[in-house]
């Protein structure tokens, strides 16, 4: 490898610690990268800048539109109360009704707003019929990523690797293409989840059989005043008389935890109770006089107390305060809301707050009114969920059913492309249809025109424009060769479908760590001259990378809708690999397995 090529691998590898470690956005951190990488020659100033009019770059940032027109119609709320089962039922049957429409759906649309839109629904579905939330949320988020894999459009990392293709003067992927092995990907998935995977993942173990009653999904605060007629009555095995409707988890007395299961506890002056309820119980707290609900006095006393209610804000990359302590961020200045707990890779924080540095997906309890959801329901910097699906403002029925056409009607021009005659020099593909699309979305007024700005996540498109400077880096400067060179001499015993192993394991340990479109872009390169130097189809290398890219199972930090539904559902770290790293095991098989059979060397 020439020095050029180790030099560019030193500031991959740079890259990717930083990206791991979070030291600054990803758009910005891939930009340092490859403007390093100009300076000193590997890319010229024409290569770095041709991702940034790439037309696969430009179709993502066009379908972050067309996905917000399909969100701000309130047609994916009205999907989900449709096809959430009314009734509980076998297992099985419930994971195979959430997780299909989810992944057909997320085949469509951008899958963080699917995510968004469904989570908060699925957990008060949950808990409507008694069941544990945990046991729905991360199928949820696997659901979300298998639909994705399935067509060109359904994630950004398959129109990355379309784009990439194109060029370098290959042919890339029709509309379903990818869905010969990711429909099949999906239903392995579903088959997991319904037979291993339930009972890998938190939450009741008999959740489908269990009485109807007592599923509290909910926590909530207490401190005991000085005057409360509590004071002295000794409660069993978490309940009191004086607090029907709640379990009590736990007291903290002094600095000290302890279990609300103890025997023949006694409540004292300032105890602080951390109660289980329903959704709904602030509304019964707020009523009882012999005790305060723990945050009221960090709220202004020009809220009126009866219109407080409490809601659930997961912090997205965007929120201006990351890193920040409360107070050293002022949250009740910005935003009027009192942040009672955080809940932080399953832990529930509750002491010491203001000195408790904020970091993308916190799970946010807060106390505040519903000016709350009206100021910042459509901002990006919070991934909303409680209350989210009883507040969003509809467009009314014309609009869903309008904002569903034009989404057909885009899928079916895409799909049809290639048999429809063209209009002069004007080539018709999923750039042009996608384009239209947006155009009637934001016409018809069903995204307003003042924020249409705000649907497009900047920091994806410049993470990916970037990407293809990095891709091209690794070309010019042969690093890509040296890679591709060792992996065929280690798999060498295995022809292509070692080397196919390879580049599958290396992409899906970056997309684990750092984002899919970097680890995308990243083995593009590799896949590319290993092809050459075997002489081989290089196509079937760039399936496994779109579906490594997208196979984030293990981790939560690997793909966004894991990240949101860790803090709604309250997960661990560990839960995802528990549960999310035998699912990537088995997807790598499946992979490995069918993709020879559509895409031959």
């Amino acid at each position: 490898m020439t020095a050029q090529g180790i030099f560019v691998l030193v500031i991959i590898v740079l890259m990717i610690a930083a990206l791991a470690k979070e030291v600054m956005r990803p758009g910005l951190v891939l930009f340092s990268a490859v403007i390093i990488m100009m300076i000193f020659g590997s890319i010229s100033p024409n290569e770095l800048l041709a991702g940034f009019s790439n037309k696969g770059m430009i179709t993502i940032a066009i379908l972050f539109i067309v996905s917000e027109g399909v969100r701000q119609s309130g047609a994916l709320n009205q999907l989900a109360y449709t096809f959430l089962p009314k009734k509980r039922g076998k297992v099985r049957l419930l994971f195979f009704r959430l997780m299909f429409p989810v992944s057909f759906i997320s085949a469509f649309l951008n899958n963080t707003p699917v995510a968004i839109i469904f989570a908060p629904l699925v957990k008060k579905w949950a808990e409507k019929l008694n069941m544990s939330s945990q046991k729905f949320l991360i199928p949820l988020s696997y659901a979300t990523i298998l639909g994705g894999i399935c067509t060109l459009i359904g994630t950004s990392t398959n129109l990355v690797v379309h784009g990439l293709m194109l060029d370098n003067g290959l042919e890339g992927f029709t509309m379903f293409e990818l869905g010969q092995v990711g429909v099949i990907l999906a239903f392995v998935g579903y088959f997991y989840m319904s037979y291993i995977g339930v009972h890998l993942l938190p939450g009741e173990k008999n959740f489908i059989r269990r009485p109807l009653s007592d599923q509290k999904d909910y926590y909530y605060d207490l401190v005991i005043p000085a005057n409360s007629r509590l004071i002295g009555q000794t409660f069993k095995n978490g309940r009191s008389k004086d607090l029907k409707g709640f379990d009590i988890i736990e007291i903290e007395r002094n600095g000290i935890k302890i279990s609300g299961k103890t025997p023949d506890l006694t409540f004292e002056a300032d105890d602080q109770l951390l109660v289980g309820g329903k959704s709904d119980s602030l509304d019964a707290i707020k009523e009882l006089s012999y005790v305060r609900l723990k945050g009221l006095d960090l709220l202004k006393d020009q809220i009126n107390t009866s219109e407080l209610k409490q809601y659930e804000a997961v912090l997205a990359p965007r929120f201006p305060g990351i890193g920040k302590t409360i107070v050293e961020f002022n949250f009740f200045e910005h935003y009027e809301a009192a942040i009672i707990a955080v809940h932080r890779n399953g832990e529930r924080i509750t002491s010491n707050l203001r000195n408790l540095k904020l970091k993308a997906g916190d799970n946010l309890i807060l106390l505040t009114t519903d000016r709350f959801i009206k100021n910042w329901g459509e901002s990006k910097i919070f991934y909303l969920t409680t209350y989210i699906g009883d507040h969003h403002q509809s467009n009314g029925k014309s609009k869903k059913w309008l904002a569903l056409t034009i989404l057909f009607l885009m899928i079916a021009g895409a799909t049809a492309a290639d048999y429809m005659p063209k209009f002069g020099n004007v080539k018709t593909d999923m750039f042009y249809f996608s384009a239209i699309a947006a155009m009637l979305m934001v016409w018809l007024k069903i995204v307003p025109h003042q924020k249409y700005t705000k649907a497009i996540s900047w920091d994806i498109l410049i993470t990916i424009a970037c990407s293809f400077g990095i891709s091209k880096a690794m070309q010019n400067s042969g690093a890509a060769d040296g890679i591709a060179h060792t992996a065929i001499n280690f798999a060498k015993s295995w022809g292509p479908i070692g080397v196919l192993a390879c580049i599958y394991i290396i992409t899906n340990i970056f997309t684990e760590v750092i984002t899919n479109n970097a680890a995308a872009a990243i083995s593009f390169p590799i896949a590319m001259a290993a092809a050459s130097q075997m002489g081989v189809d290089p196509k079937p290398f760039f399936v496994a990378i779109c579906i490594a890219a997208s196979a984030s199972f293990a981790t939560p930090i690997g793909y966004q809708t894991n990240l949101i539904v860790q803090g709604i559902g309250n997960y661990r770290f560990r839960d995802f690999v528990k549960v999310g790293l035998p699912l990537n095991i088995i997807i790598f098989l499946v992979s490995l397995l069918l993709i020879p059979l559509f895409w031959s060397f």
